[in-house]
């Protein structure tokens, strides 16, 4: 590895030191279906997030209030303290496009229709109130 990629390779380490997120990498859900449940977090107390996310019915919520979960964790093991009810909200939820998945399903007249089985990738950042 070269000086400058080692530079700013530990310029990295260190600024992820004082940050707090949690990512989930190849989530077999499609990016929309994803993002239309983040948009509701978003800016949440960590802990009210949580119980919107319990009780939401679709499929989504239930993986972003792991990640969630994780990312509270994440925060106590970077401080070593627990988190009030009020210190914590959710900073930003970035959700990306993963590998898709592309299968045959049977058509008409021997012809054959393509679907595509999306995936994403999500990082969820929380951050301390002043």
């Amino acid at each position: 590895m070269g000086k400058r990629k080692r530079l700013v390779a530990e310029a990295r380490k260190e600024g992820n030191k004082t940050k707090y997120f949690a990512k989930l990498n190849d989530c077999p859900t499609s990016p929309r279906k994803m993002r239309q449940v983040a948009e509701l977090v978003i800016g949440m107390d960590a802990y009210k997030a949580l119980s919107v996310l319990k009780f939401n019915t679709r499929e989504a919520s239930g993986r972003l209030e792991k990640l969630l979960k994780s990312a509270i964790a994440n925060f106590e093991a970077k401080t070593g303290a627990r988190p009030d009810d009020d210190t914590l909200f959710v900073k930003e939820i970035t959700v990306d496009s993963g590998f898709q998945l592309k299968r045959l399903r049977t058509a008409p007249q021997g012809r054959g229709y393509r679907i595509k089985k999306r995936s994403n990738h999500v990082t969820l950042t929380l951050d301390k109130k002043n």
